[in-house]
């Protein structure tokens, strides 16, 4: 026979693991959050920050798989590396540096509009909402493929390495602890680039050409070596590759095409300042990559 004592102290003792449990859960989503706003505005996402992707998490070009150690100190490959840093210091402090700057800032909508004056139109939520969210999504697909890498190897960046400044320094203390290889934002810039040369296949040269120079910025920045960069080109082609296998990314395209056409005949031109952003660019350095 149960007692109604019995019942009585069972059923305060589930109602006492049910509140523990609704406490343990606030809790968590309470830490979470926190975590979350902690994370800088212009850090490359690893997946877990962003739940807006084309690629499954998990099935993301494994960079430590794919890529070779970084350079060793004191190797030919190296050298090269600290060879190119000397050619791009005299940057510093120029507007390819302050373009550098801005290249390093992938919040949105801000890095979606990087590739505006290359593409010839402004890219917003509003007017080109699939444009945007390939670019958005392809910023968390190209940053999740350079995670293992940066994780296995956590090369220290050039300017720590020298002791010296870079394009960032309110981001530098976060840098420190985050691996330089391979170059996440070139990933990200290069990825960008391959998919909206096939969109707007008529800038394919402009585009491209802006993706090159993203990714030339990490030098300039003085936040990643040249082998860094290299192989972030390397991890953004192998993003694209493995996103192209999702249907809605071949959808988003297709749809993408339409309103950079629509765009066009609305005459929705970059709010960027292209002319600055040209002659920028037009401060090369022979022999970067």
């Amino acid at each position: 026979m149960i007692c109604p004592d019995s019942v009585e102290k069972e059923m305060q003792t589930s109602a006492i693991v049910r509140a523990i449990a609704v406490a343990l859960m606030a809790l968590t989503l309470t830490l979470a959050g926190c975590a979350s706003s902690s994370i800088s505005s212009r850090s490359i996402p690893s997946g877990s920050e962003m739940s807006s992707t084309y690629v499954p998490a998990g099935s993301a070009p494994d960079s430590a798989l794919l890529l070779p150690p970084p350079p060793a100190p004191g190797s030919a490959a190296f050298a090269l590396d600290e060879e190119i840093h000397r050619q791009v210091a005299p940057l510093r402090g120029t507007p390819r540096w302050d373009l550098a700057s801005s290249d390093a800032d992938l919040s949105a909508p801000h890095a979606m509009s990087t590739f505006d004056c290359a593409i010839g139109i402004a890219v917003t939520e509003r007017d080109t909402p699939r444009l945007y969210r390939i670019i958005h999504r392809t910023l968390t697909d190209s940053g999740r493929a350079t995670t293992s890498a940066k994780k296995r190897y956590q090369r220290t960046r050039p300017f720590a390495f020298h002791d010296e400044t870079s394009c960032t320094p309110q981001d530098e203390q976060a840098l420190r602890r985050n691996g330089s290889y391979p170059s996440g934002h070139t990933a990200f810039g290069w990825a960008s680039a391959l998919l909206l040369a096939e969109i707007v296949p008529d800038r394919s040269n402009e585009i491209l050409a802006r993706g090159r120079a993203y990714g030339e910025s990490r030098m300039i920045c003085n936040v990643h070596w040249r082998s860094d960069v290299v192989e972030g080109f390397f991890m953004g082609a192998a993003a694209v590759a493995r996103m192209h296998a999702e249907p809605q990314l071949v959808e988003d395209i297709a749809i993408a095409r339409k309103e950079v056409a629509a765009a066009r005949a609305q005459g929705l031109l970059p709010t960027r300042d292209c002319a600055a952003e040209a002659a920028a660019l037009s401060q090369k350095i022979s022999g970067v990559l």
